[in-house]
């Protein structure tokens, strides 16, 4: 049965660890994980030395299971998560039969109302009806840790929450209403991590090396009117190819003979690749602003409200980050994860590196 062999591949698989980031100029240091990974994981996290390595080698393996459970699961599927508690990723399904050979692959197991489809497609809905709802309403997606859509709303507007989603159609029951103190803004202030600038003043960050040049958001040409680009250094960076902004948060910046893309970070780790982690998974952005900051991965295919528009398909997260921080690379040990976009107080919202290599037909720089 293909399903079954699948899921015995998964328990014995073992990922490399992968992460990434990127830079518009030469760096050094050649380490599958640069030193100051695990300080600021110790840092944010809440880790000792030894738990912030046990944490990224587990991570690794849960996520190769991960990997091997989604495709194998099909329409069953309910969610991924990483707990960091067990070292394990925790998957869920509709499908009560299958419980045994998920734990047969390795990874924990939870019979859930929801398949991952189905919320997939209530964040659809959702985003169909996105001119018509409140300002209040601050933005939706998928929490596979609670196994609903959660929609968040400014304090004391529950009502106009209700109302929206009573119009809109949906299964109330899928749903989870969230009260937040503001408004996300996207981190425009224009290095992974360096810094460049937009027309002479702007700034945002670069967030990952491709063979011809960076990726980072697209807001940063999108409210700048593409002005000319600048590298850290004052010298002349190149030029703008595709971005999107709302809708989507990429651009594409062809850089000129000034500048060699390299596949590290601004900090010398190196980018081997990109991946898709599960919520609960430590990540670490590199930012020009507020630097090297991480936390976990939280809900995805959230779409977020901003004042420019609405961007859709993006993953929330608790790391730190400021103005300036915008189109900064988000990693997963040495795997890329995302472009910066921006955020509130309490959340950083990125938006999935897949989706912007494939909207801008680039390939990652690998180091």
């Amino acid at each position: 049965m293909k399903i079954a062999r699948l899921l015995g591949a998964a328990a014995t698989a073992v990922m490399a660890t992968g992460a990434l980031t990127a830079l518009a100029v030469p760096a050094s240091g050649q380490d599958l994980l640069n030193p100051d990974i695990v300080p600021a994981m110790q840092r944010d996290l809440g880790l000792t030395h030894d738990q912030a390595l046990a944490r990224l080698k587990s991570e690794d393996v849960a996520s190769k299971v991960t990997a091997t459970l989604s495709a194998a699961l099909g329409d069953a599927l309910g969610g991924v998560t990483y707990n960091a508690a067990s070292g394990k990723a925790h998957v869920t399904t509709t499908n009560a039969t299958l419980v045994g050979k998920i734990r047969e692959a390795g990874a924990e197991a939870e019979v859930v109302k929801f398949s991952a489809r189905q919320l997939s497609s209530t964040v659809d809905t959702l985003n169909a009806a996105d001119k018509a709802a409140p300002a209040a309403i601050t933005g939706w997606g998928v929490d596979d840790t609670t196994n609903r859509v959660t929609l968040s709303v400014l304090q004391g507007q529950r009502a106009a929450a209700d109302t929206f989603l009573t119009q809109s159609g949906v299964d109330k029951s899928s749903i989870t209403i969230l009260e937040t103190a503001s408004k996300p803004t996207t981190y425009a202030n224009i290095r992974g991590g360096d810094a460049y600038y937009i027309g002479g003043s702007s700034r945002c960050s670069v967030g990952f090396s491709t063979t011809t040049g960076f990726l980072t958001a697209g807001h940063c040409a999108a409210l700048t009117g593409g002005g000319s680009l600048t590298g850290s250094n004052g010298a002349s960076l190149g030029s703008w190819g595709t971005y999107r902004f709302p809708g989507a948060d990429y651009a594409r910046v062809n850089t000129n003979s000034n500048w060699t893309p390299v596949g590290q970070m601004n900090n010398g780790t190196r980018v081997t690749g990109s991946s898709n982690a599960a919520t609960g998974t430590s990540v670490c952005k590199a930012g020009s602003t507020t630097g090297w900051t991480c936390g976990t991965i939280g809900a995805k295919n959230q779409s977020v409200r901003y004042a420019e528009g609405t961007v859709n398909g993006m993953t929330a997260t608790n790391v730190r980050s400021a103005a300036g921080d915008s189109g900064g690379g988000f990693i997963a040990g040495n795997s890329a994860q995302g472009i910066l976009s921006g955020g509130n107080t309490s959340v950083t919202y990125f938006y999935p590196i897949g989706a912007a290599l494939s909207a801008t037909g680039t390939t990652l720089r690998l180091g």
